[in-house]
């Protein structure tokens, strides 16, 4: 069985990537945002033409990266989404709840700091680790059925 899994919330840490490296040899495919902050913000004037004011320069660019945001939410079997420590990641929570709508397997990635902050988010997660190698460990254990050792 191949999961798929989309990788949501906070950049400015290797989080994914220690998922992604710990998950070698499960049959995971993994997808998420682009994660380049800069091109991000900045693909709908890149692309659409600048604007003046920052409220559509930035709604530009919401709605061309919600493009592949509800793509990837819509493909995937579970949606891990990763609030971090240093921003208030706002659109993570936006992910979170619509991958909560449509039913998907939510995994919410926290520390222990945003418990309070977190509860109805994580209410709705299937489960809610604090570290990427748990997140890891979860994604095994549905594809094998094995605990860790």
């Amino acid at each position: 069985m191949t999961l798929h899994v989309y990788l949501s919330g906070e950049i400015h840490t290797d989080w994914r990537d220690q998922i992604i490296d710990g998950a070698a040899g499960l049959d995971v495919v993994f997808t998420g945002p682009v994660t380049d902050h800069a091109a991000s913000d900045d693909c709908g004037v890149a692309i659409l033409g600048a604007e003046e004011n920052k409220f559509w320069h930035d709604r530009k660019g919401a709605q061309l990266n919600a493009i592949r945001t509800r793509k990837g939410i819509e493909e995937a079997d579970v949606v891990v989404v990763r609030f971090g420590d240093q921003y208030k990641q706002w659109n993570a929570a936006f992910d979170a709840g619509y991958a909560a709508a449509m039913g998907k397997s939510l995994v919410i990635l926290h520390g222990a700091d945003h418990a309070h902050a977190l509860k109805e988010v994580d209410a709705a997660a299937l489960a809610v680790a604090q570290e990427p190698a748990q997140v890891v460990q979860i994604l095994r254990y549905v594809l094998t059925g094995t605990l860790p050792e």
